[in-house]
């Protein structure tokens, strides 16, 4: 009787990198293509050259910084799962899960974890976005199930509406110490414009004026 050994290959899921600092990109590679089951297919460090590049190659999951040169991480989420369906998206940022991790879900991603998490930590996001369940942290999981109970029943006397994805724009463009020309510049937007956003910004943050809005915008990013 001849015996035959027949070789389970495990199956590499694709992954896309999407972040505009290069040694970030560079290590998460090399963290990720350690991993038997996960192989680069490509990286941007732009919304643009992203959004054309995830909707070529089609990956399995992208990771993506909201932060990026020029635009919001926010807006490609929304437009590429939007115009490809079947592709997940983690967010991988240092920005407040707070903040932002309910911006994101709602925008279409998967999963949001903070870059000071560990890399097991990281990997094990992945996997579950990759199984098809959402990953966010425990204390975040706590904090909305806390929210969605106030909301149901506290009925009109649930939270403020919150910032739009502009003035949230906005406000962490002013977090990053940009000046209301440069980021009128930066969105294509008038410094009136900019402005506005400003005083909606306060009105909904409850904060005097735009040095508030500043130191603000700082201990949420950083």
């Amino acid at each position: 009787m001849i015996t035959m050994e027949i070789e389970n290959k495990v199956q590499k899921k694709n992954v896309f990198i999407v972040d505009d600092h290069a040694i970030l990109r560079e290590g998460l590679s090399r963290l990720l293509e350690s991993e038997e089951d996960l192989v680069i297919c490509g990286e941007a460090d732009n919304v643009t050259d992203a959004f054309h590049a995830i909707s070529d190659s089609k990956p399995d999951i992208a990771i993506v910084d909201i932060s990026l040169g020029d635009g919001s991480g926010i807006r490609l989420i929304e437009n590429l799962t939007y115009s490809n369906p079947g592709i997940l998206v983690l967010v991988l940022s240092m920005h407040d899960e707070a903040t932002y991790a309910e911006r994101c879900l709602k925008a279409g991603a998967r999963g949001y974890i903070m870059k000071q998490e560990s890399s097991r930590e990281l990997i094990s996001a992945i996997r579950t976005v990759l199984n098809g369940d959402i990953y966010v942290s425990d204390k975040l999981n706590v904090q909305l199930l806390h929210k969605f109970a106030k909301n149901r029943f506290e009925g009109l006397d649930a939270p403020a509406k919150p910032l739009s994805n502009r003035e949230l724009e906005v406000y962490q463009l002013i977090g990053q110490g940009m000046k209301k020309h440069e980021i009128a510049e930066r969105l294509n937007l008038s410094v009136k414009t900019v402005e506005t956003y400003i005083e909606h910004i306060k009105i909904k943050l409850q904060l005097k004026d735009t040095r508030d809005v500043f130191i603000h915008a700082v201990k949420a990013i950083y």
